[in-house]
């Protein structure tokens, strides 16, 4: 899909407003920027999260990251992209710094900002919410990009919302490369035969790898339907594993937690 134009004037931003752009929860939320509005030096991301079933527009492998991360979360409820900032709270911060606001040169027109994430946690029996940056450790020592964070910082700190960033030093990386493995699986629809695997899984004896091979055989699946199907469980969280480990189909199926229906509600609650 071809780029859109990428510079900034006031009739672009009113029509991004009336378009519903950083409005919404959940499904309904539309990201104020997409891919196809910015400029990208690195690889950007479309994927449909497990959370909101919508699909999310992320504009480096850091956020794509993140995004695996806030997936995964138990506590994360709704998950927000490119969330805007009210733009006549940071033009009157930047004033008052006295740090020159972002810019289009071109058009002379002040741009939105953007916090990369804005996110729904669950803590305890209350409902709060978190802004969360994202940067590559290298780019901290920036100036131009410090001042733009204390902006950032600065706007939320006003609203009461916790704010910080985020580097890929703070990302796990084996939890990160389990959670890409699992990715995609989220959303196998075979309701049927997950049951089927999850009325087998007491009964099995052995490595993950040949009962879920013996699984196919027995029901004359194609094989590798039961791999999807081990790794759609996983990703659900009906079965259990120590996701700081590598996920190994050799692993003995002793070592892996088979969820209780009544856990798994309340997990997803």
């Amino acid at each position: 899909m071809a780029k859109r134009q990428i510079g900034w004037t006031e009739a672009k931003i009113s029509r991004y407003i009336k378009e519903g752009r950083g409005q919404g929860e959940l499904a309904l939320y539309k990201p104020w920027l997409t891919i196809q509005d910015v400029p990208s030096s690195g690889r950007v991301h479309r994927f449909i999260g497990w959370k909101t079933s919508r699909e999310h527009h992320l504009l480096s492998d850091l956020e794509f990251n993140y995004l695996c991360f806030c997936d995964w979360a138990d506590n994360v409820i709704d998950i927000r992209e490119q969330f805007p900032l009210d733009r006549e709270v940071t033009l009157q911060i930047a004033d008052d710094l006295g740090i020159k606001h972002p810019l289009d040169n071109k058009t002379n027109t002040t741009i939105v900002m953007t916090t990369d994430f804005f996110l729904t946690i669950r803590e305890g029996s209350s409902i709060v919410y978190k802004a969360r940056t994202l940067k590559f450790e290298k780019d901290l020592n920036d100036e131009r990009v410090i001042e733009k964070f204390e902006i950032e910082k600065r706007h939320w700190e006003r609203q009461g919302i916790d704010w910080a960033i985020v580097t890929e030093k703070e990302l796990p990386q084996t939890l990160l490369s389990n959670l890409k493995f699992l990715r995609d699986a989220y959303f196998v629809d075979e309701d049927e035969k997950v049951d089927l695997l999850m009325n087998e899984w007491t009964n099995f004896r052995g490595t993950v790898l040949e009962n879920l091979q013996a699984f196919d055989v027995k029901y004359n699946f194609e094989m590798g339907t039961a791999i999807s199907l081990y790794k759609y469980a996983l990703a659900k969280k009906l079965l259990k594993v120590d996701m700081n480990k590598k996920i190994d189909l050799k692993e003995d199926v002793a070592n892996i937690l088979l969820m209780k229906t009544s856990d798994v509600n309340k997990r997803w609650a």
